[in-house]
């Protein structure tokens, strides 16, 4: 007993994260699994159910089963959960039951907290986290209401669990919809490519939900004044800032050249936006340029920000990147940002962070490729979705065999826990080294 014991201390933050997520997939499924879940009433293969639960947790959006179509109001009602839980994260949803029962939060689940929303510090991370929650729960119903007289018009009644549904979807980044399927086989919300209250709604909640909590923090805290804001918010505000603006110019000179110029830069804009890492679209993305396709690669794989609903591999994680080159290029010794220099060791994780997420999407889609014999750039395509917790599709996923499937769902379970999550929980506190080999240079470049 005392050995079971001594076992359990050992577990680590990040162990408890990848046991929860994995966990919530895992009973997900199951009741994905129930004929109630599905609208015909049978039993939903487990390969399909668990992809559907992994794809909802991990707040990603890629699917073998229309939504809309294939699944009850019940099973519509277990995936919009599970996008919630995931969005928050599983920790998160576990300190707000806590909280509501009154229980008092330990120091050991305070730092667990602290980890799963990238937090800073363990000081006022409950504060924190009430905030968060708070603050979700307000943004996501302003969201419906706004969107709610376009869709009750459209449907009726069932507007309204439509307009809550698709807007917990965006806040959290899941991509999924129920607008069911049409002519096209993943039609999203192509049929309001023209509707201004849809897509500015829809990207407002996307980014949001992707800046990052702490971001949040210090908005509502220092609202206009922003030199008081921390160094992290202030690069994830120019990057985003960056990031929307720069694709959605490429997108507007390059693709969309047949639609009035209203819905030309609503198009533009909403595809720069969405892949990071919402997975709605506007437009047929087959049908965008191979360069525009390569910029929306590139945009999943970055994805959004830490502490945030998205994933991929984070907006600071670019940022260093690019600010440790152009230190490079000036000859410097520390990259820096609005005055503060950037420890060397944030730079070495940025670096591991994109060596293993370009080689988990790069790898996967290979396999891919071999397995099921199709072209190499649409198997990059939803790598780079499922990895980067995206959920754009070119149409390919709902095809693919058992193996392409197991790896899509692995690569959307290590894009939403992190890279380096599953790392440092694989490895155990002891394998800390403190001693030094001797050094010696090397070129490179």
């Amino acid at each position: 007993m005392a050995e079971l014991i001594h076992k359990k201390k050992r577990i680590t933050s990040f162990q408890i994260i990848i046991l929860g997520f994995a966990g919530v997939i895992l009973f997900g499924a199951l009741l994905l699994m129930l004929p109630v879940s599905s609208k015909g009433g049978a039993v939903t293969p487990f390969n399909e159910a668990l992809f559907t639960s992994t794809s909802a947790v991990c707040v990603t959006g890629l699917i073998v089963q229309d939504t809309g179509t294939y699944w009850s109001v019940f099973g519509q009602a277990v995936i919009i959960t599970l996008i919630q839980i995931g969005g928050l994260g599983v920790v998160t949803v576990a300190a707000f039951f806590a909280l509501l029962s009154g229980r008092k939060i330990s120091l050991m689940q305070r730092s667990t907290m602290q980890e799963a929303i990238s937090a800073p510090k363990v000081g006022g991370i409950v504060r924190l986290t009430g905030f968060i929650l708070k603050a979700t729960f307000i943004i996501e119903l302003i969201g419906a209401l706004v969107m709610m007289p376009v869709f009750c018009e459209d449907f009726g009644i069932k507007g309204i669990w439509m307009a809550f549904f698709h807007s917990v979807s965006a806040f959290c980044n899941a991509g999924f919809d129920i607008l069911g399927s049409t002519d096209s086989l993943y039609p999203s919300l192509t049929a309001y490519v023209n509707n201004p209250v849809i897509n500015i709604t829809i990207m407002l909640l996307i980014i949001v939900g992707g800046i990052g909590f702490l971001t949040w923090e210090d908005i509502c805290t220092n609202k206009y004044h922003i030199r008081r804001y921390r160094m992290q918010s202030k690069v994830i505000i120019v990057t985003t800032a960056l990031l929307i603006v720069i694709p959605a110019l490429f997108f507007f000179f390059c693709d969309f050249a047949n639609l009035p110029i209203g819905e030309r830069i609503l198009s533009s804009f909403f595809q720069s936006v969405t892949p990071r890492t919402a997975g709605f679209n506007t437009v047929n993305l087959s049908a965008m340029t191979g360069a525009s396709q390569a910029i929306m690669i590139i945009l999943m794989l970055i994805g959004g920000s830490p502490g945030s609903t998205a994933g991929g591999m984070k907006t600071t994680t670019f940022a260093v990147l690019i600010a440790n080159a152009f230190a490079t290029f000036r000859r410097k010794n520390d990259a820096q940002f609005f005055g503060r220099r950037i420890e060397n060791g944030v730079i070495k994780s940025a670096a591991t962070v994109l060596m293993m997420y370009v080689t988990l999407f790069f790898v996967g889609a290979v396999i891919i490729s071999v397995a099921e014999g199709l072209p190499l750039s649409e198997c990059l395509y939803e790598t780079a979705s499922a990895v980067g917790t995206v959920g754009l599709t070119l149409g390919i996923t709902p095809e693919l065999g058992m193996l392409s499937q197991g790896i899509l769902i692995a690569l959307m379970f290590l894009g939403r826990v992190g890279g380096l999550t599953l790392i440092y929980a694989a490895l155990s506190e002891k394998n800390k080294n403190l001693s030094k080999l001797p050094q010696e240079k090397i070129t490179v470049g």
